[in-house]
């Protein structure tokens, strides 16, 4: 088993897996950096066998865990759902599109934990449906009609979530 490899792959990758994990995990940044680690630390003793291909493996990894993490919670109220019963203010000019990723990563916070894993696989991982299925280990059928359902979804919750907003920030041309 090689240290160091494992060590470049953890310092090369972090950032975009924790931007999976904070996506998987509705948008609690802690939360997510809790997951990756624990993540993480299950793949160590596990490097030699997947070291060729470490990606797919963490990033179900991390599918699996946020789905776990999700059914196993104690009953509470996180920080994050604090935020969402209070919307910030409308944003203008470059502080928009910080508004709009806000927007959707709340939304896909109402996502149940296995669809939101599909959306996150297949549109911020930029997986294939084939790829996302085998992460997810199920079929590219569900990976096919979890994606349609969500996208269906995340639209409803967006359209809502505008349509409160005087100062809608999602522009719905793009």
């Amino acid at each position: 088993m090689s240290d160091a490899e494992f060590t470049d792959f953890v310092t090369h990758r972090s950032p975009a897996l924790l931007r999976t994990a904070y996506l998987l995990c509705g948008g609690d940044r802690g939360a997510a950096e809790d997951l990756l680690q624990d993540v993480l630390e299950r793949i160590f003793p596990r490097w030699r066998r997947i070291r060729e291909r470490p990606e797919p493996y963490v990033r179900a990894a991390l599918a699996n865990a946020a789905t776990n993490r999700w059914r196993h919670r104690a009953r509470r109220v996180p920080e994050s759902a604090l935020d969402r019963d209070h919307p910030h203010p409308h944003l203008p000019g470059p502080e928009q599109r910080v508004a709009d990723r806000e927007l959707v990563v709340r939304a896909l916070a109402e996502l149940p934990p296995r669809m939101r894993a599909v959306i996150v696989l297949r549109f911020f991982d930029d997986l294939t449906e084939r790829d996302t299925a085998a992460a997810l280990r199920c079929g590219v059928g569900t990976v096919k009609s979890q994606t349609s359902r969500g996208l269906a979804r995340l639209r409803e919750l967006i359209a809502a979530a505008t349509a409160d907003d005087p100062h809608p920030s999602i522009n719905r041309s793009s």
